[in-house]
This record gives structure tokens, C-alpha cells and sequence, in this order.
């Protein structure tokens, strides 16, 4: 009786499955575990990881004093996944040219139009004309609401800026009923005696006129050129609660495309593309390559940077010299970021155009020999580097009940989408592309304007719910659930994520359609979008529909909605996907460790 256990050192999570084998070569699995990796994949860090993952299977085999007799590794060359946002846009603000925010208490509703004076300034209005008032924090709301009806009658108000968050108190005390703006940081820019427009929607609706270039034209009687001048603006404010536009005639406003910088691919075509272009050009350049040996990017540039960043940081884990790294492979996203608008009052954000970028990296050696001697000398095993990880993989997701070849392994980890193919002959075909988990992670937190990632990570991860009263909540799927205890109080009206042993509440103030959508954008934009890619290139001819399986492995395959996501997909090319099932117990983890297990025995054969 032999006991062998195949050790598989992933990006996120080191797996370990215990196999015994009698005389005869008929196997049985005794135990299988996983902890987080140590260090970086396929470097000596790995050891503490593995001897954790390891003395946790041994625990569970009942035999807790046993280790295995042979230990297995996979081949793992150092990958490192890196993600960077690359903002293309910029909208800039000259004499300050507009307000336009979220305050969470605007007051009134509807637009207003006239001419910006201070409440210090309101003996010196003349009649005849409409004023919009601002008042800055130094003047109380009782005293604002005393001095705006004391004028009523004498001088036209149409409108208010107020400094403080004080807009309600102000609109409550008031006589005639003015639309009212608060929370203005810099109210001391705001140029006086220049023409504004102030609008302030209804609860739950958003502004439509000044988020309109021809609505902010009518309503400032702007010329055509002037209009498209403020298309920026309107821009910028789709989708807020609140807006006061003004009309500076020496104002600009203009939208820059900031230089990211250019992408040097080096492959079987040598291919240069800007990152100004979008995330389209980009993958078509890459696509255009063939298969890629480097990729750079432009000196002194914001993707060069980037670029050279993970390069060193593989120098640094691996020991390795700078010319055995290359990065073999980018993705590109398009997607929208908040920016602070240049010139802007009071904290103003706009949606800019960005690419989100993922690249990896890897060296060109294998220094496993490494991890296995140091795991030698400690436990005083016999320790192996036995297999190619996308071949271990494949034996692993055959043991997944309905499976035949050719087959098709998909592992969508956190840095890197890894994709191959065996034929019934038993050839493989294997590749590794940039961008997966950590990529999504990045366009949730940055499109939702998250302040946390660890937010942005379980957002990915956990389905929503909005808590509607203290005894139920509406899932995303539009179904109700219902309580017998009351929830937390803190939770009412909240968005809230399901996770498993808690409802976690999202502080930001984000619709539960607004999330899922981009949540769910995100993972189409990396994850379906790679998944495809990857498979055409293994696949015969690298035509989709000579792909009749695909397993999904590794732990994107236990996402909630990502495998539903592929089947759709891939349905189109009437090919059969479905997360994997490893040894009909593991579900989609524990595929290469498994793999390693079942080579033994023949690799066992051939060195005899």
C-alpha cells in the first residue's frame, strides 16, 4: 500500500488530495484540503502553504501521525496578475462654470433661473429682476429663511445655495417656496452677478434639464456653439439629484483625452497601440501579434509604469534575472470611472472614460525543484515535481461524472484565466490569459465609486437584497423573503449583501439595480469575454464549436451566477458546459491535486 498526495499551488489557493494505492494499482482517495497560498505561485514562499494544506488532509484521513509516502507538485511557473485603471477623459472647468452634486437633502422642486448674488448682497438687488441666493455657512438657517422672506414681495428669489447642509430647514421656513441646493464646499468662487440656472428634482427622480445641453441652452439662452460647449456639463450631471449650472462668459469647459501611454507587443507581428483608443484597439492589436513573447509600454508613461511595475515585482519574488520575465498576455476593458472635475465647487465627480488593464507575467524557468527540496528536507518525503498542471487539471475534471474527451478545462482564478483542451489521442493543448477575478473587482469598485475594495470583492461574490421593512427583504431576482424576528433597525431601506452567515449593509448610496448591473457587466467584460478567448485558442482550428465539453474548475466555477453565465454563452456554440464535479464530492476544486494522484500509478509503470 502506497499513500501519495498531489499538491497543487495555485495563484489564490494551495489544494492537497491523499490517495492510496494497494498492489494491484487500484486507487482510493482518502482525504483532500485547501488553504491560501503563501508568496507567489511556483516560488519558495509556497512551503509554509503547502505543509498547512497538507497537515490539514493528513488530519482528516483519521491517521493523523501518517504522512504520505511520496508527495506530487505541480509544474507552476511564477505568474503574477496585475490590474491598472487608465482614465482617457478628463472634463475641465474654467471660472467655475457649474455645480452639480448628490446632497442628500436638496429642497423643492423644479428649475429656477437668475442672477447670482450673496444674502450679504440682497439691500442692493434691484426689482425687476430674478436673483439666485447664496448663503455661506456663517449665516444661520433661521437668519437665511428671515432675510428671504423679508424680501418677498420687494425682490424676486428663484432660488438658493447654501453651504451648510441646512437646505430643508431653510425651505421649511419659508413663505414661497424656492428650489434649494446645500452642501456647496467652495460657495466662495461662485462669481456673482452671472446668470445661473438651479434645478432640483423629485424624490426619487434625477434632474432632466440641466443634464440635457439643450435644456441648460433654454433655460441660459445659449447659441449653438455655446451649447456645445456645455455638452461636458450635461454630462457630468446625468443622474444627480441636484444642479446649478452658470453662465461665465469668459468660462471654458472643455474634455481632454489624457496620454496613457502606448503598448508595445512583441509576438509573431510587432503591434503598437494606445490606450487612448480603448480597450477594443487594444485587444485587437493583441490579437493581431499572434502569439506574444513581451509586451512593453511607453516610457514615462501611466501604462509604462504599470508595466514595468509587475515585471519588477517578478524579479523581486523570484530571484530571476529580468530577462527571463515577460509578460505574455494583457486584457483591456472599457469602462466608466468618477473623477473629480477640474475646477469644479464642491467635490463634483464625472463618469470618464477609462481601460481597465490586466497583465501577466511570468518567468521563463520552473524553480519547483526548489519548493520541492525545501519540502524534502523539512518533512523527509520523498517530494516530486510530476506533473503539467493543465494536464493534471484535465485528468482531475474527468473523474466528474458525464465527462468524456475531448475535453475542455476552464479555471478562472484571481490573476489569470487558464483554458486547455485534450483529444481523444490524449494531445493538449494549453493557454494562459491575463485578467480574471481581480480585474472584476477593480471595474465594481471603481464604476461604483467604492471607497473599499474588500466592499467591491464581496459585492462580486454574494447575491443582494434590498430590506424593505424590519420582517422582509426583496431578493435581486425580485423575490420576497420573509422573517419571524424582526432584522437589525440599522438595516431598514438598506442594500444589503447575502453572505452566508450574515446580511452585510452596503454604506454607499447605490440602487440594488445599479449594482447588479455593473456587477454583472463586469464579469460578462472579463470573464465571459476571456473565457471565449482562451477557448478558441485551444480548440481545433480554433473553431468554438469543435469543443463538445468544458469542465469549469478552480473557484470562479463556485460563483453564484458566473457558470449560468457560460452556459448561456456557449450554448450558442452548442457546446456542453457546466462547473465540474471532481471525484463526484469535491465539486470544481481539487482538480490538479486529484490529477496528480491518478498519474502516479503510470508514471509508477513507465519508470520501471
Amino acid at each position: 500500500m502506497k499513500t501519495v498526495a498531489g499538491i497543487d499551488i495555485g495563484n489564490s489557493t494551495t489544494e492537497v488530495c491523499i490517495g492510496a494505492f494497494d498492489d494491484q494499482g487500484k486507487l482510493s482517495f482518502l482525504s483532500s484540503a485547501s488553504t491560501r497560498t503563501t508568496g507567489t505561485k511556483g516560488t519558495p514562499d509556497n512551503v509554509r502553504g503547502i505543509r498547512t494544506a497538507l497537515e490539514i488532509a493528513v488530519q482528516k484521513t483519521g491517521s493523523p501521525r501518517v504522512y504520505p509516502d511520496i508527495l506530487l507538485l505541480n509544474e507552476a511557473a511564477p505568474v503574477i496578475g496585475d490590474t491598472a485603471m487608465e482614465t482617457i477623459t478628463e472634463t475641465i472647468i474654467m471660472e467655475s462654470s457649474m455645480i452639480g452634486h448628490n446632497p442628500s437633502t436638496p429642497a423643492g422642486a423644479g428649475q429656477a433661473v437668475g442672477e447670482i448674488i450673496g444674502i450679504e448682497h440682497l439691500s442692493q438687488a434691484v426689482q425687476g429682476r430674478d436673483y439666485i441666493v447664496t448663503v455661506p455657512e456663517r449665516v444661520s438657517y433661521e437668519s437665511a429663511a428671515e432675510l428671504l422672506n423679508s424680501v418677498q414681495g420687494m425682490i424676486s428669489v428663484t432660488g438658493a445655495i447654501l453651504q451648510r447642509d441646512e437646505a430643508v430647514l431653510v425651505y421649511n421656513r419659508l413663505r414661497r417656496k424656492i428650489p434649494i441646493l446645500d452642501e456647496v464646499a467652495k460657495l466662495s468662487q461662485i462669481p456673482e452677478h452671472k446668470q445661473a440656472a438651479v434645478e432640483v428634482a423629485l424624490p426619487g427622480q434625477t434632474i432632466h434639464m440641466l443634464s440635457n445641453p439643450y435644456g441648460i441652452a433654454t433655460l441660459l439662452n445659449l447659441d449653438a456653439e455655446e451649447t456645445r460647449q456645455v455638452m461636458p456639463i450635461a454630462k457630468s450631471l446625468i443622474g444627480k439629484r441636484s444642479a446649478v449650472v452658470i453662465k461665465t462668459p469668459g468660462g471654458n469647459v472643455r474634455e481632454n483625452v489624457l496620454p496613457a501611454g502606448e503598448i508595445y507587443i512583441s509576438g509573431d507581428s510587432e503591434q503598437t497601440v494606445s490606450i487612448d483608443a480603448g480597450a477594443e484597439a487594444i485587444m485587437v492589436a493583441v490579437h493581431k501579434a499572434g502569439a506574444v513573447r513581451d509586451i512593453a509600454g511607453q516610457e514615462n508613461s501611466n501604462v509604462g509604469h504599470m508595466l514595468r511595475r509587475i515585471k519588477g515585482g517578478m524579479k523581486t519574488v523570484s530571484g530571476q534575472a529580468e530577462s527571463s520575465i515577460r509578460i505574455t498576455d494583457i486584457l483591456a476593458v472599457d469602462t466608466l470611472a468618477p473623477v473629480q472635475i477640474s475646477g469644479a465647487l464642491a467635490g463634483e465627480t464625472c463618469m470618464e472614460k477609462a481601460v481597465g488593464v490586466a497583465a501577466m507575467v511570468k518567468t521563463s524557468q520552473l524553480p519547483m525543484r526548489e519548493i520541492a527540496d525545501c519540502l524534502q528536507a523539512e518533512l523527509g518525503i520523498e517530494v516530486r515535481v510530476a506533473g503539467v498542471e493543465a494536464v493534471m487539471a484535465s485528468m482531475g475534471a474527468m473523474t466528474t461524472p458525464g465527462t468524456k474527451l475531448p475535453l475542455a478545462i476552464l479555471d478562472m482564478g484571481g490573476g489569470s484565466t487558464d483554458a486547455a483542451l485534450v483529444t481523444e489521442e490524449g494531445r493538449v493543448a494549453v493557454t494562459h490569459q491575463a485578467g480574471a477575478g481581480e480585474l472584476v473587482t477593480m471595474l465594481i469598485q471603481t464604476e461604483l465609486g467604492l471607497h473599499s475594495r474588500i466592499t467591491a470583492e464581496r459585492i462580486k461574490r454574494y447575491p443582494l437584497a434590498k430590506v424593505e421593512s424590519l420582517f422582509h427583504i426583496r431578493l435581486e431576482s425580485g423575490e420576497i423573503r420573509f422573517f419571524e424576528e424582526p432584522l437589525s433597525p440599522r438595516l431598514f431601506g438598506s442594500v444589503v449583501l447575502l453572505e452566508p452567515e450574515e446580511m452585510v449593509r452596503i454604506e454607499e448610496d447605490l440602487t440594488l439595480e445599479q449594482i447588479v448591473d455593473v456587477r454583472r457587466e463586469a464579469k460578462k467584460k472579463v470573464f465571459i469575454t476571456n473565457a471565449l478567448r482562451a477557448l478558441e485558442t485551444v480548440a481545433p482550428e480554433h473553431n468554438l464549436r469543435r469543443v463538445p465539453n468544458v469542465v469549469l474548475v478552480g473557484g470562479s466555477a463556485e460563483d453564484f451566477e458566473i457558470p449560468e453565465m457560460l452556459l448561456e454563452e456557449l450554448a450558442n456554440y452548442r457546446v456542453l458546459c457546466g462547473r465540474g464535479n471532481i471525484r463526484r464530492t469535491e465539486g470544481p476544486r481539487n482538480a490538479v491535486a486529484t490529477g496528480l494522484v491518478m498519474s502516479w500509478w503510470s508514471s509508477r509503470e513507465k519508470d520501471r
